[in-house]
């Protein structure tokens, strides 16, 4: 299988194979780094605020013997008015791959239309991929497959994390359960959750009781409830979310050997409980380090053709 030269923008535009050859790359190369991208370059360029992203990236490409540059907005000639398009034509010019970080998920789709080389979403409003390919390759690595299982993403189901995670794990085969206020605004667009659906190996369902939703789960899955952005919403996202808690109470209606995923960064006491964060269903550091082995995988995939 041949990925060489591909975009990874969503996991939509792959599939259940060519997702499965990535994590095997990932896994190959988590055991045994090799340097396949000697004297690549990856060009990194970032709008919002990273911790994960940035040097996962960074040692990724350092352990495949390549090189990752730092480029912000604000300190490049985008922060003067340089279009995205013009940007990406020369960034395409210096390096062999570009991952951007960035607000609209339409900015990535101009950058990737506009490069001659492959272009990564590190995070857009819509989707995160690449936190996604890790989630996968974490759940693989700790229930020994995906296909058959159950996974509950609660709270805000309506944003980037809850769609990559309803696309990737039901197209793996895994059942995923959006578990959320009855409330638009906490849910997939219709159009994403179409998409999805279409695609999908495993059920996708609504809920809106957070006991019914993880109820016998294999995985529990929960994010931040305030993203970048949304700050002057806070007050009452809090209040219609906090049902949505993970808490001790809340885990005790899943498998007893359920696990707990957070992408992170996380607000401890909000969405999810320091008990069950640092708690024996917790496998949220491994998740958080399978971002750096994803992220070989997915550069191997796309630049090394491997």
């Amino acid at each position: 299988m041949n990925l060489k030269g591909r975009d990874y923008l969503t996991l939509l535009d792959f599939t259940k194979e060519e997702i499965e050859h990535v994590l095997n790359l990932s896994l190959q190369l988590k055991k045994e780094p090799r340097e396949i991208l000697k004297n690549k370059t990856l060009i990194m360029l970032f709008q919002k605020p990273s911790t994960r992203t940035r040097i996962s990236f960074e040692v990724a490409m350092t352990q495949l013997g390549g090189h990752a540059i730092y480029m912000d907005f604000v300190t490049s000639q985008l922060s003067r008015g340089e279009s995205l398009s013009d940007t990406a034509k020369v960034l395409s010019r210096y390096g062999d791959v570009i991952m951007a970080r960035l607000y609209r998920h339409e900015d990535i789709e101009l950058i990737a239309k506009s490069s001659e080389v492959p272009v990564i979403n590190g995070l857009t409003d819509l989707y995160h991929p690449c936190q996604t390919t890790g989630d996968l390759l974490t759940v693989l690595e700790k229930k020994g497959k995906i296909d058959g299982l159950t996974i509950a993403f609660v709270g805000d189901c309506g944003f980037n994390m809850a769609n990559s995670t309803m696309i990737g794990f039901s197209k793996m085969g895994a059942n995923v359960r959006l578990v959320a206020p009855e409330d638009p605004v906490y849910l997939p667009k219709p159009e994403i959750l179409e998409k999805a659906k279409k695609q999908a190996k495993g059920k996708i369902e609504i809920f809106h009781d957070p006991v019914e939703g993880v109820k016998g789960v294999d995985i529990i899955y929960t994010d931040v409830w305030v993203s970048m952005g949304q700050e002057e919403e806070k007050e009452k996202r809090l209040k219609d979310l906090k049902p949505f808690q993970v808490n001790s109470e809340l885990v005790s209606h899943a498998s007893p050997d359920v696990i707990v995923m957070h992408c992170l960064p996380a607000h401890r006491g909000q969405e999810i409980t320091s008990n069950v964060m640092d708690g024996p269903h917790s496998v949220i550091w491994d998740q958080a380090e399978n971002r750096l082995h994803a992220q070989k995988g997915i550069l191997a995939a796309i630049v090394g053709g491997l």
